[in-house]
């Protein structure tokens, strides 16, 4: 038997709750929307996690408690299974629908299903369910009401301070992702380095001579497949005058450039893979990367290899499909489709800062983009795309301070990672509390929570229910 607080009690969920699953009514997404086209009043639609949309009726009104009933985080303790709801609304079939029977308070209620181990109550493999009739048996711990309603009171003043505290964090979060997105733009518009250009102006090599090598280099190691064509040169008339030293190129001018292979058909055929040894990415890695790739999703054997094409470590990766220009620098040798394109940069050009670029660009080439389920940029526009060059020594430059103000970041990141962890530790702490009955004191003058939940049982009970109707 656990040890309780005076006047507590354990008892299971299905007797202490009125459960109304049978009243939910499943609307699929289209009828919703269909129903939603005309509405002049909407109504919140509830599902397992939380809010999942609007309708233009309801079929529950005032204060309730909604319990995951499957795809819900079971098993992290720091995600919420249950939540509450008020006014009115509807729910879908994937949340239970619970209210205290007059011995629970809907916000204890609530509060005490984020602390359960559910690990005996769900079921499935491939999804997790937590069937009615299991959930009737998960255990509660009651205090007398009021003492319910104090604690309650308590756990939301301290998570009131808490929330206080992460909505700060998330705050500074989002400056983060500001800053770093405008320590890439001063990169590429030279404001970056405009002290270190000025201070070193005197002996940098203009733009323009190092783009002219870097061609000339290009003409004299083709490899003579096909005729030779010059890369063309980017349409300057509308773009921003650039910094002294620096000149406009485009990515076939920078280096090797095309896109990646992937020709045998199906792709998932075994034969590509059994014994394999060359690493395959899809264009998940490129976007998941955060700039650095070093994890591939398959390894290509040399049937695989044979119909596809290994781009060198230090090659920069850009997408062409779904996720339009994510991109990323390869840590190993590696093969991608043609969803991929690559680039494998002169020895003078930084990889770190043409891909600093592609970032800066990211926006605009999302663009030029069919407006499809399933958007798609070709190389022809990746080719005219026009790239701010500026001289290597200031590339380097350039590489060294995104470097170290990204270093910060990182830290900073980090910071508001390990608090927003410690601010939900720090609630599962107060909730662990509150139902040990750490968290407020008892008062002996409550009624005990055993005579409540008997008194409510004896009013349920079909002889209580015969004797009303008789006295009716």
């Amino acid at each position: 038997m656990e040890d309780l607080p005076s006047n507590w009690c354990l008892a299971e969920l299905g007797e202490a709750v009125e459960i109304l699953d049978s009243q939910r009514i499943p609307v699929n997404n289209k009828e919703r929307d269909e129903r939603l086209s005309n509405a002049k009043i909407r109504y919140p639609y509830y599902g397992a996690t939380g809010k999942v949309g609007e309708i233009d009726d309801f079929i529950f009104e005032g204060d309730a408690v909604l319990l995951g009933e499957d795809g819900a985080p079971f098993f992290d303790p720091y995600k919420a299974k249950a939540y509450r709801v008020s006014g009115r609304y509807w729910v879908n079939n994937h949340a239970h629908i619970l209210r205290g029977n007059g011995s629970l308070d809907n916000g204890f209620l609530s509060h005490q299903l984020n602390v359960i181990d559910y690990h005996r109550f769900v079921s499935g493999t491939t999804r997790l369910k937590l069937t009615q009739a299991s959930m009737k048996g998960i255990p509660l711990k009651l205090p007398p009401l009021n003492e319910q309603r104090r604690i309650v009171e308590k756990i939301e003043t301290l998570f009131a301070r808490l929330d206080k505290g992460e909505e700060a964090l998330r705050d500074v979060q989002k400056l983060l992702a500001r800053y770093r997105q405008s320590v890439l733009k001063a990169a590429v518009t030279g404001q970056l380095t405009a002290d270190w250009r000025a201070e070193n102006a005197h002996r940098l090599e203009h733009g323009r001579d190092l783009l002219a090598r870097i061609l000339q280099t290009r003409r004299e190691t083709w490899d003579g497949r096909g005729k030779y064509k010059e890369p063309t040169a980017p349409d300057t008339t509308d773009l921003p005058e650039l910094p002294e030293g620096w000149v406009w190129a485009t990515l076939p001018m920078l280096g090797e450039f095309g896109r990646g292979k992937s020709k045998h058909r199906p792709r998932n055929d075994k034969r590509l893979y059994s014994d394999g040894k060359y690493p395959f990415l899809q264009t998940g890695r490129v976007r998941n990367s955060a700039g650095r790739i070093s994890e591939y999703d398959a390894l290509y054997n040399d049937f695989g290899l044979a119909q596809s094409k290994i781009w060198p470590k230090g090659t920069i990766c850009i997408t062409i499909a779904a996720n339009i220009a994510e991109s990323g620098i390869l840590e190993i040798d590696a093969c991608f489709p043609d969803s991929v394109v690559g680039l494998v940069p002169h020895p003078e050009v930084s990889g770190e800062y043409v891909e600093c670029f592609i970032r800066t660009a990211k926006e605009n080439l999302d663009r030029y983009a069919p407006a499809t389920a399933q958007k798609n940029i070709n190389l022809e526009i990746l080719n005219a795309v026009a790239v701010p060059l500026p001289p290597s020594a200031e590339q380097a430059e350039i590489k060294n301070r995104i470097d170290e103000a990204f270093s910060n970041i990182r830290f900073a990141e980090q910071v508001c990672q390990t608090e927003l962890a410690r601010s939900a530790a720090l609630r599962q702490s107060i909730l662990k509390d509150a139902f040990a009955g750490r968290l407020v004191p008892q008062d002996p003058t409550d009624e005990p929570a055993a005579a409540l939940l008997a008194r409510i049982a004896a009013q349920k009970s079909p002889t209580a229910k015969r004797g009303r109707a008789k006295a009716t």
